[in-house]
């Protein structure tokens, strides 16, 4: 089983809720960290990164805590397993997919091409999906 670190940073719990399903379904290989506390040193002990942010503003990654974390990590991210998930109110997911290419560009090998997102409150599916990603990671 791959060690995975699903790190997040949710405002009104959406992407909070989606984090902890994934951990759900990780099971014990899964430890769940707010961005603030995450390094380059902190993910090269995890096989896996699954990075959870809502679309902010014009579909745009949260910029005063997940943004500055994501360019401070994204020098590790080159051969990192790395899933890409989170929650939106409004917009069609572009921010999912520029965060997806963004990634790619950093070299990370991404679990899926489109990321998993949601829109507003995560449903009883979201949350499956979410759990399902978890042991999809867990086994990677």
């Amino acid at each position: 089983m791959s060690k995975v670190a699903i790190v997040y940073w949710s405002s009104t719990g959406n992407t909070e809720t989606m984090a902890n399903c994934i951990a759900e379904g990780a099971g014990a290989s899964a430890t769940v960290l707010a961005c603030a506390d995450v390094t380059p040193d902190v993910l090269a002990g995890y096989d896996v990164v699954a990075f959870g942010c809502p679309a902010m503003g014009a579909e745009q990654l949260e910029e005063g805590e997940f943004e500055p974390m994501f360019s401070s990590v994204e020098g590790a991210l080159n051969g990192k397993k790395v899933a890409l998930f989170g929650s939106y109110g409004w917009g069609d997911g572009q921010w999912m997919r520029d965060w997806c290419e963004r990634a790619k560009g950093d070299g990370a090998v991404l679990f899926s091409e489109e990321g998993l997102i949601c829109n507003e409150t995560p449903d009883e599916d979201a949350q499956e999906a979410c759990r399902k990603l978890g042991a999809s990671l867990a086994a990677w």
